[in-house]
């Protein structure tokens, strides 16, 4: 098993500083444009904003699961992840780029900014195809993101997405639940 984990962490190391090595103009506007746009999830509100006051009672439904599972996301993600894996950030040497510098201090596993985008953009996309995949692009940005900044290491954003995926199943689960309780 130790081995296993050997080899896991040092894949993990490798494909961090070959991510943050990425070193394209593309790469270098659109993803910090996306984490700055996500910062405090401002991106997410900005998306149910538009999906409820634009989408009609679809929009309205779509921003109000996204919104309670990106909550979900964060919650477990920020307050019970986080406290249960202690990780440090990856080494500010392996990050070329300048964004190396505005780092967080709190624990590197999970991603909670990849929980929240995850979890918005796929509660989103199963209730509103369209405007899922709308946000799918800027969520995966996110994602891709935190590991070119020097924020977390890939197995950080796999759980963050992990998170994720099961705050929307349990979103809409409770959803499903509430709505045939009342037929």
């Amino acid at each position: 098993m130790s081995r296993i984990l050997a080899a896991l962490r040092h894949h993990d190391h490798r494909l961090t500083r070959r991510i943050a090595a990425w070193d394209h103009p593309w790469i270098r506007t659109v993803l910090p444009t996306a984490q700055n746009a996500a910062e405090h999830t401002a991106l997410w509100w900005a998306a149910a904003v538009v999906m409820a006051s634009a989408g009609g009672r679809r929009g309205r439904n779509a921003a109000g699961a996204g919104l309670a599972a990106m909550g979900l996301a964060e919650a477990l993600s920020n307050t019970v992840g986080k406290q249960l894996v202690e990780r440090r950030r990856p080494p500010k040497e392996w990050i070329p780029n300048a964004e190396v510098e505005e780092r967080p201090t709190s624990s590197s596993f999970p991603s909670g900014h990849t929980a929240a985008a995850i979890a918005f953009a796929t509660t989103v996309t199963v209730v509103w195809p369209a405007a899922g995949a709308v946000c799918a692009a800027p969520a995966l940005a996110v994602a891709v993101g935190r590991v070119h900044s020097g924020a977390h290491y890939p197995t950080d954003i796999a759980a963050g997405t992990a998170i994720g995926l099961a705050s929307t199943a349990l979103v809409l689960t409770a959803r499903h639940r509430a709505t045939q309780r009342w037929r």
